[in-house]
């Protein structure tokens, strides 16, 4: 049985060890936190890899809101924003003193700016749709005002996504590897498969904070070699990809604790629902039938995880209990026999991304259910610049697995081009009734709405959204528990030794 993570939980972390008392911030020091995997440059804007946004989101670079521990959108650049009573213009109060690391000044023209190149399809920025509803952004003193082509429900939230952080106007050239944000760290070092190291940022606008003088994101693929660094302290951190195997060890071992959280992540068996047999509903069914989600949460997982049956998690507000083909293998080779294949007739390939350990065991754990129930499975492990590539922006596999982290993603199913190429014109629409919908309630009930049909469809297979599983030194304080971001936020953190 898995272990639940009840709805809307975010500020209720569990506490897997013992708890213990946080002492008063300490200033100074240092934190080694570790990675998995090398970041595709350092500019959230033209990459959605999320290994950008781990490091960068919030330690370097901010945007004029932002999301915090709790998942709630707060001022960042912004101090305060109002929507008019039409909902065609939002207005936002600019704080004022701010400077970007390299000692320019944060103002109106740097969003302007940003927000232009957003808007300009020929930019290369990511995710232009986040902002399609703009039509123009204008500045006033140290006012901003976006007006809007129509109502948008997501506007808001998009704006505190990684995507949407501001950096000094004419620079986007060089953000890559030379990031210039307004964070509370500035960059300082990167070493080519190595690290990454970040420095206290002297005039950071809010007093106070950071606490600690530098803090270094070291690449470890390896779960094992990661948490041989975290015994021996030469790491302070594992913030993702925590096995649960290393939870347990950490657990047990009195120099670490482990903390249990909440998070946006599907573990999800994506299909190419443009190549056959994929195309045909009846394979897709067919392979849901085939596999036993509990399992999976228990066999790849430990029990730390909730099962899924779509894209939504119990922390988004569009979160709905949904189960339409319920693990059968019986079943599964009927729906099989009904699209033309006897048993042993069926061979797909199964790309498992190298650098996720997770994925990777719940991979297995699925390959070996879907051989039992007569699909053949070609399982093959990818170099994780190579599944980028290929899988993801070129859209060439059958099956493969990856945890898509990022929060209120439903989106995604209303782009054919994306690499589910899964094109439904009923949930374009219900997408765009969201964007237009006058009220937060409202713009959910749609996205509802599309979490059934997509689960119907059987577009992928959702498996269980896993526990945000931390491991630290005991004296580490201050890191965010919870995930609702991808970000691994240090702004608050500090060594108490």
């Amino acid at each position: 049985m898995a272990r639940i993570i009840p709805a809307l939980l975010l500020a209720l972390t569990l506490a897997l060890s013992a708890a213990q008392e946080t002492p008063e911030p300490v200033y100074g020091g240092q934190a080694v936190v570790a990675i998995t995997a090398e970041p595709p440059g350092w500019d959230p804007t033209v990459s959605t890899s999320q290994e950008i946004a781990r490091v960068m989101y919030h330690n370097v670079y901010e945007g004029l809101v932002r999301i915090d521990s709790e998942g709630q959108i707060v001022p960042a650049l912004a101090e305060s924003w109002e929507v008019s009573e039409d909902g065609l213009s939002l207005s936002f109060t600019l704080r004022e003193g701010v400077l970007f690391h390299d000692g320019s000044e944060f103002g109106a023209d740097d969003v302007v700016a940003k927000f232009e190149r957003a808007m300009d399809p020929d930019s290369g920025h990511t995710h232009p749709e986040y902002y399609e509803a703009i039509d123009e952004v204008t500045a006033d003193g140290n006012r901003v005002v976006f007006r809007l082509s129509r109502p948008s429900s997501a506007l808001l939230y998009n704006l505190a996504r990684p995507d949407s952080i501001i950096y000094p106007a004419g620079t986007s050239e060089s953000q890559r590897s030379n990031p210039i944000g307004t964070g509370p760290f500035r960059f300082v070092e990167w070493v080519p498969g190595s690290e990454v190291r970040l420095e206290r940022f002297d005039d950071y606008y809010i007093d106070g904070v950071p606490y600690l003088d530098a803090v270094t994101f070291r690449i470890i693929g390896d779960p094992n070699a990661r948490f041989a660094a975290l015994q021996a302290g030469d790491i302070d951190m594992i913030g993702v990809a925590l096995s649960p195997e290393s939870a347990l060890l950490a657990e047990a071992d009195p120099n670490l604790k482990v903390t249990q959280g909440a998070n946006t992540t599907e573990i999800t068996m994506a299909l190419n629902n443009t190549r056959e047999p994929l195309n045909d509903p009846l394979v897709r069914q067919a392979i849901t039938h085939a596999i036993d989600k509990e399992a999976i949460v228990e066999g790849a997982n430990f029990g730390f995880g909730t099962v899924i049956g779509t894209h939504a998690t119990p922390v988004e507000p569009y979160w709905i209990e949904v189960e339409p083909y319920p693990y059968d293998p019986e079943r599964a080779r009927d729906l099989l026999e009904q699209a033309g294949f006897e048993e042993g007739e069926l061979t797909l390939s199964f790309e498992l991304p190298e650098p996720y350990n997770i994925e990777r065991t719940a991979g297995q754990v699925i390959a070996q259910q879907l051989t039992e129930a007569g699909i053949d499975v070609e399982v093959s492990i990818v170099e994780w610049g190579t599944w980028l590539e290929r899988i993801f922006l070129g859209g060439d596999y059958d099956m493969t697995i990856i945890g898509h982290s990022e929060p209120r993603d439903i989106n995604v199913y209303g782009n054919p081009d994306y690499y589910y190429h899964y094109d439904n014109p009923e949930v374009r629409e219900l997408l765009e009734q969201a964007e237009l919908a006058t009220s937060q309630e409202e713009a959910m009930e749609h996205y509802r709405e599309i979490a059934r049909i997509i689960a119907e469809d059987a577009v992928n297979v959702w498996t269980f959204n896993p526990a945000y599983l931390v491991a630290a030194q005991r004296d580490l304080y201050g890191y965010w528990e919870n995930q609702p971001t991808v970000a691994i936020d240090m702004t608050e953190a500090f060594v108490a030794r």
